[in-house]
């Protein structure tokens, strides 16, 4: 195994030589700027150097064209002043012509403004007078209808003449009324023309002097644009200028680098920064010293046995080619399987450290200590007779799975999940002369006549009668076919609150009746193929209703008539109890449907009852 320890030395010696290059780089670098430093210091020293004639000429013809650019740069920018003092001379008498013209406009809007006052008012009277004149028409023809009438009655009334002279007298005064109210109405006609007229010129002068002050706004717009224009086209060239000073400043660099390592090969140091001349020889010797031992590590690689190194690089190319084999197989395998038998119908998990916390528990505990111990020992089950086991102290939730055979009996599978190793659990049924051991597959269960048990993982117990608790020794053993947690049934109970008090599940929502008493409605069972109810026993009670249904359309009808018609499908079966406070919040995506809801308090006794099938006949029809 020697061509192992070759390798791991070589690519050690590779580690080292790379940091070395990398330290070896950063020194080179501190080196070219020290002694760039130095010969832009020591350039009049450099002067007394005739091997460094061509260095300075370059740096004089370089200098000069960075006056140059500098001359430029402050020109233009001398020309940017002027064009920014011309367009603030602009805008001030932009200022200016502006306020002249609103000053002349004021009068003019003024002038209009009362011309159409008089207009309206002319307008106004004019409607007036029409209006009299209609109602003097109908009361005319409301007099002789009168008349009319009177005249057709039989026998005749005995004041006829009397009335029928009032009738004449009223006709006879109307035509005068309506002759004065014609000569008002040309008089009122005549002055709206006039009016009107006036009104009309007022605007036609108001929209010309509108128009003179939009065109010197213009004007004087367009003459700022032209400004702006050309101060940015200056400022760009500026900054192309300043761009190429700092352009020539970088050619001059090569020039101080050639100065700098001259000076510093002969030890002068300028006489104004003498310092400078001790950086670079520091930086020197750690350059020489890094490269020495770069060299030595170089040296040391190519004395080690090149057959070994090819064994060593050829083992390591097998082991990532198997690599590359076996890690996209390991990916592919499912990460955790689910311990229920793959048949399960109905998942039932009871948090019971939510049901310690809530507060419906608390109360009804407190209220009615009796009738909720029945509860919860009918949420529990065979959970409850376990020994030793604190279910309020030692345990997390406890899962009960239901199927149904084909002869139509409820089978039920049941796991504790505890909060630490159950081995303290084991001891004590070991010792416990009720219980008898047996072994499935290797696996040893306990047994007595009224329940059975098996350690199915380092905190989790499989109790219940013995064949369902053989077949969860078989699930977990992988000799029976377990719930996939990437199914259907699990992902969605997963997808429900982890945190709620209860979770229940389905995916044959028709069948629920025949593992608890009646819930659900027929009808919200026969529409829906999938099932979920979460449940948080706070105050309110929160409850969190999933379904699915056959198609996208069909989840938008059944929504809408949820909407419409909450009372008819979430109701608790046989009960006048509903299950909600308020109408649910509907959340439909694709084929699925949620409902969010509070649960009044009665509504969710109940429902615990009869998931726990505790609930009696006198309270299943709530009032």
């Amino acid at each position: 195994m020697s061509f192992i320890r070759t390798g791991l030395r070589e690519i050690g010696l590779k580690i080292r030589r790379q940091r070395t290059r990398m330290v070896l780089r950063h020194e080179k670098r501190l080196l070219q700027k020290s002694e760039i430093i130095l010969g832009r210091e020591g350039t009049s020293q450099a002067a007394n150097f005739p091997e460094l004639r061509n260095e300075i000429v370059a740096l004089k013809k370089l200098e000069q064209e960075q006056k140059e650019v500098a001359l430029r740069i402050a020109q233009i920018e001398e020309g940017i002043k002027k064009v920014e003092a011309q367009r603030e001379a602009n805008a001030k008498e932009q200022s200016e012509a502006m306020a002249k013209l609103e000053a002349e406009k004021k009068p003019i809007q003024q002038r209009r403004n009362d011309a159409k006052s008089a207009a309206e008012l002319c307008e106004r009277e004019v409607n007036a007078i029409e209006r009299r004149i209609r109602d003097n028409d109908e009361a005319d023809q409301e007099l002789l209808r009168k008349l009319s009438e009177l005249q057709a009655l039989t026998p005749p009334p005995a004041d006829l003449e009397a009335q029928t002279a009032s009738i004449s007298a009223r006709r006879a005064r109307l035509p005068e009324e309506r002759a004065e109210l014609v000569r008002a109405r040309l008089g009122s006609s005549d002055a709206a023309r006039i009016a009107k007229e006036k009104l009309v010129a007022a605007e036609e002068e108001l929209s010309a002097i509108e128009k003179n002050i939009a065109k010197v706004r213009a004007e004087y717009e367009m003459r700022d644009r032209g400004f702006g224009d050309n101060i940015r086209a200056q400022q760009d060239a500026v900054r192309g200028a300043k761009q190429h000073h700092q352009v020539v400043e970088e050619r001059k660099n090569p020039a101080y680098l050639n100065i700098g390592r001259h000076l510093a090969s002969q030890g002068i140091a300028p006489p104004n920064a003498p310092h400078l001349l001790g950086v670079v020889r520091k930086r020197r010797v750690a350059v020489n010293r890094h490269q020495q031992h770069n060299d030595e590590l170089a040296l040391l690689s190519r004395g080690i046995d090149k057959q070994e190194l090819r064994q060593f690089y050829f083992s390591v190319v097998s082991v990532i080619a198997l690599l590359a084999i076996i890690l996209p197989l390991i990916a592919k395998s499912p990460r955790k399987r689910e311990w229920l038998p793959q048949q399960t119908e109905a998942i039932l998990s009871i948090n019971t450290e939510q049901f310690e916390r809530n507060d419906l528990p608390k109360r009804w505990h407190k209220d009615q200590p009796d009738l909720w111990q029945n509860v919860w020992n009918g949420l529990i089950g065979p959970a409850a007779h376990v020994p030793t086991l604190n279910l309020s102290r030692d345990t997390l939730r406890i899962t009960r799975a239901a199927t149904t055979s084909d002869i139509g009996t409820v089978r039920e599978f049941i796991l504790i999940e505890n909060q630490s190793d159950v081995s303290q659990i084991i001891r004590s049924v070991q010792s416990d002369k009720e219980f008898h051991k047996r072994t499935v597959s290797g696996l040893p269960v306990w047994e007595k006549p009224d329940l059975a048990l098996a350690r199915v993982g380092p905190s989790t117990l499989a109790v219940g009668s013995s064949p369902e608790v053989d077949e969860l020794v078989r699930v977990r053993l992988g000799i029976d076919l377990d719930l996939k947690i990437t199914g259907q049934l699990f992902d969605r109970f997963e997808a429900l609150d982890r945190e709620s008090a209860l979770r229940l599940i389905s995916r044959s929502p028709p069948d629920l009746p025949r593992m608890f008493h009646p819930i659900f409605t027929p009808e919200l069972l026969e529409n829906s193929q999938l099932l979920g109810l979460a449940l948080t026993l706070q105050n309110p009670v929160k409850a969190r209703l999933f379904l699915k249904l056959k198609s996208p359309e069909s989840a938008s009808e059944f929504a809408r008539t949820l909407h419409s018609e909450p009372q008819r499908w979430l109701r608790l079966q046989d009960s006048n109890l509903l299950l909600y406070v308020q109408p649910p919040e509907i959340t439909r995506q694709s084929a699925n449907l949620e409902l969010h809801f509070n649960v009044p308090e009665e509504t969710a006794r109940l429902l615990l009852q009869r998931i726990a099938k505790t609930d009696i006949a006198s309270s299943v029809a709530g009032d």
